[in-house]
């Protein structure tokens, strides 16, 4: 009987005693089911969808390489580090089977989870152990290291156990096995900053994982368990037994025989030399600025393993890198009398002019060394060029379809000359060695870089004409036009090596001008295309006839003789247009010089601007040019510049360029192009009879025993005063009988100062040395009078007719005058100049 119910009363009693049994269990299934859930919840509440996997896959890293798939650099994503990815079929066979031996060898039949590892673990946990991440699957490990957060999945505990084998068993049934396995291998962190076997693979071995050997892929297979344990860099025994315990599972579980395994340990590995190399480091900055220009257009996708086959060739790259260090500690060695020649850095650049592919490119003599500033680019920096600007403005010159083209023959005075610029201020060049060499052909002033001359040719084509002409071979350091005057043709423009270089292609290219370029292609890691560098269309800037001229002078070592010297390091084996440039103040020197399939521009100086000490053209960059051009043509045969139809070769007299006469004294063999050759014979030597008793030129009266035949020069007035220091004999220092004629005025003119020039008065210097030159030209005068303001500067009775006049603020008149041997007065033009204190 139940306790407390009567007879009566206990069918109810039952009743009422089974009701609560059952509300009872309801509410201990109740809460059983709720603890359930909660810890279902608990567990697997806050799951990573297996949908977003592609969320999280590891950045890939970009490989750069030259042009002969040589690696450079890797360029690591902002997390993780070296990154590539490749598809199943391209992973070595070998790579798949040492992994499964290792990690998971039933891979292929299991449902993504370990079982008997959960069970063990959840075993541990409940004994209040502490729970351990062995025995994963693959699949495992891919769930967690890419579904799991950072900080879970470095967790020891029995739910990240749960939650990864839900999420391996989940993934099992979302994508195949094969691109499981494809996931792990890419994905993976081998260790040295390498994630997936492709870059592993380029770490370790410094080659592509498909050329995996088997003891390779043992090696590389042991590795994710413990990458900082097993590294065969910092732990090479460690390393090495790893590998043997894989061979050992690859041949327990059938995937290789007893002789394969055996010659598999038998084979000594070589390791990469340089796992993380930075090779070429400015031309790999160059490429990376590209590569972000690249993305952000959306020609490439960031989330890609890209290697990029750049056009530089490694073997070049490499001796210009050599030449460069050898000048450099060269340099640094020499010290003479206590003075260094403070030369402390060095770029070059080197191109295929026919195509514009960069083929080497070193920006600094050492990219590491701060004290040189190294890792600053100067194959990019601009900076001013010197006379290496001065075969454009030439060019211009040369161009037969200007109205009045010049020729290499037409001749140019190198005598003092004072221009006026458009400021109204007087720019007055000098030549290097501060000589003066009179009239000489264009193939000579611009072979031997003569100053005064190029000046007289900017001026002759005009700046803006030049500046266009810049522009449109791809110099875009220049300023605005109006920021330049007549001493752009000595380098006042700033302009990088790299730009300079690219627009001498054009004269290598037979007057096609081309843009540089540094990637020949993009590929994925499996080898597809994603990239081309677009072909540029050749622009001609030259016509093809001007353009050779160009490179035969510039190849020409018996016209560079008078600036240069004969068999100097511009002359080499092969046939080559080389020019250098040297600014006045010494801060920079340059060589550019070229083959027509090879160009090769080097800079020397400081890059904090420094001045050098007596660096010139033939000390400073042209050593390494030398060394450079020698060493990548060993070997090749001379390729002469290809001559072009529409030029012929005349004799002509050397200093007029015109058509030889019998009183030429000394003439040359000279190309024209056709159209533009001499059609008037020389100008310049005279034989006439002088009375030698008079000294004057004979005439009718004079005895046939007083006459003497002679050679004399007939130059213009402000070539004389050269021509006299010489002692040459010319024409206007020959008295006429008829000397106080009309024409004599004609032969009275101020050479110095030119009219309508203002000159400054600076506080800097002393006003007593504050002078100019006033010079007249004067012919068959028995004296010379130069005037100033009305007042006798200086008093001459035979040449040079030059004095000094102390600069004086104010508007101020020069006048010259000529007193014939009669005593008769003839006046030349007034000048008006003007002078200003700052």
């Amino acid at each position: 009987m139940v306790a407390g119910c009567r007879p009566a009363t206990m069918f109810l009693c039952i009743i009422f005693f089974m009701s609560l049994k059952k509300k009872i269990l309801f509410g201990i299934l109740l809460v059983g089911a709720i603890t359930t859930l909660a810890g279902l919840y608990y567990v697997f509440g806050d799951l990573p969808d297996v949908n977003s996997l592609p969320q999280h896959l590891n950045q890939p890293s970009i490989r750069i390489t030259d042009r002969n798939n040589r690696p450079l650099y890797e360029i690591l994503p902002e997390t993780g580090g070296r990154h590539a990815v490749l598809s199943f079929d391209e992973i070595p066979a070998c790579m798949k089977q040492a992994t499964i031996s290792i990690e998971d060898h039933n891979f292929y039949s299991n449902p993504g989870v370990d079982m008997e590892g959960i069970v063990r673990a959840m075993w541990i946990n409940f004994q209040g152990g502490e729970t351990i991440a062995g025995g994963s699957t693959i699949t495992q490990q891919v769930a967690r290291s890419l579904l799991l957060s950072e900080d879970e999945r470095t967790e020891r505990s029995l739910r990240r156990k749960l939650r990864e084998a839900m999420l391996a068993w989940q993934l099992s049934r979302s994508i195949s096995k094969d691109e499981i396995l494809a996931l792990y291998l890419n994905q993976t962190y081998y260790g040295g900053m390498a994630y997936g076997v492709e870059a592993a693979s380029r770490t370790y071995f410094g080659k592509s994982a498909s050329n995996l050997l088997l003891p390779e892929c043992a090696l590389l297979a042991g590795l994710p368990q413990s990458p900082g344990i097993y590294n065969p860099y910092t732990n090479p025994e460690l390393a090495r037994r790893r590998e043997l315990i894989v061979l050992g599972q690859m041949q327990k579980q059938g995937f290789i025989n007893a002789d394969e395994r055996q010659q598999a340990e038998d084979t000594p590995l070589s390791y990469n030399e340089v796992p993380y190399p930075i090779i070429a480091p400015h031309f790999v900055w160059i490429i990376k600025n590209q590569l972000d220009q690249l993305f952000d257009s959306g020609q490439l996708n960031r989330q890609q393993s890209l290697v990029v086959r750049t056009t530089l060739d490694l073997n070049a790259q490499r001796l210009a890198e050599a030449a460069i260090a050898r000048q450099i500690k060269a340099f640094q060695s020499s010290i003479r009398g206590g003075l260094s020649h403070n030369v402390n850095n060095a770029a070059l650049v080197a191109l295929n002019p026919k195509n514009g592919e960069v083929l080497a490119l070193v920006g600094s003599a050492d990219y590491f060394n701060p004290k040189i500033y190294g890792a600053v680019d100067m194959a990019t920096a601009p900076r001013q060029p010197g006379s290496a600007f001065k075969p454009f403005v030439y060019a211009l010159a040369l161009d037969p379809l200007r109205p009045h083209p010049w020729t290499a023959a037409t001749p140019l005075l190198d005598v003092s000359t004072t221009f006026t610029l458009k400021n109204g201020l007087t720019y007055t060049p000098k030549n290097y060695d501060l000589r003066e060499h009179g009239p000489l052909p264009i193939r000579e002033t611009l072979a031997s870089s003569l100053n005064i001359p190029a000046v007289l040719a900017l001026d002759e084509v005009g700046v803006d004409t030049t500046y266009s002409l810049a522009k449109k071979l791809d110099i875009l350091s220049l300023e605005r036009p109006e920021n330049y005057d007549l001493s752009l043709v000595l380098g006042g423009g700033q302009m990088s090596l790299l730009e300079l270089s690219t627009a001498y292609a054009a004269f290598a290219n037979g007057g096609l001008a081309t843009k540089h370029y540094t990637i020949i292609d993009i590929e994925d890691a499996d080898g597809n295309l994603l990239y081309t560098e677009p072909k540029t269309s050749l622009m001609r800037v030259f016509d093809e006839r001007v353009a050779w001229l160009i490179n035969d002078i510039l190849s020409d070592d018996a016209a560079r003789s008078l600036g240069f010297g004969r068999n100097s390091t511009l002359k080499l084996e092969h046939t080559t247009a080389v020019k250098t440039g040297t600014t006045t103040n010494f801060h920079d020197n340059w060589t550019v010089g070229y083959t027509p399939n090879f160009l090769t521009g080097v800079w020397v100086g400081n890059s904090n601007y420094e001045a050098m000490h007596n660096v010139n053209g033939l000390t400073g960059a042209a050593p390494i040019w030398n060394e450079f051009m020698r060493a990548v043509l060993q070997g090749q045969p001379d390729q002469p510049f290809t001559r072009p139809d529409g030029l012929v070769q005349m004799e002509v007299c050397a200093l007029s360029g015109l058509l030889p006469t019998p009183a030429c004294a000394e003439t040359h063999r000279e190309w024209f192009i056709v159209g533009t050759e001499p059609k008037e014979k020389d100008n310049i030597y005279h034989q006439v009879w002088i009375d030698f008793a008079t000294g004057q030129l004979a005439d009718e009266q004079t005895p046939p025993g007083s006459r003497q035949f002679v050679t004399v020069l007939d130059l213009p007035v402000t070539a004389q005063p050269w021509a006299r220091s010489l002692g040459l004999p010319l024409l206007a220092d020959i008295p006429h009988a008829d000397s106080a004629s009309a024409a004599d005025s004609e032969r009275l003119v101020l050479i110095s100062p030119r009219p309508n020039v203002t000159y400054h008065l600076t506080g800097d210097i002393a006003q007593s040395a504050q002078q100019i030159a006033v010079e007249a030209a004067a012919q068959g005068f028995a004296k010379v009078n130069i005037w100033v303001d009305g007042k006798l500067l200086a008093s001459f009775s035979g040449p040079p007719y030059k004095a000094w006049w102390p600069l004086t603020v104010g508007q101020h008149s020069f006048r010259v005058e000529g007193v014939t041997a009669t005593g008769e007065t003839v006046s030349g033009p007034s000048v008006e100049i003007t002078v200003l204190a700052e």
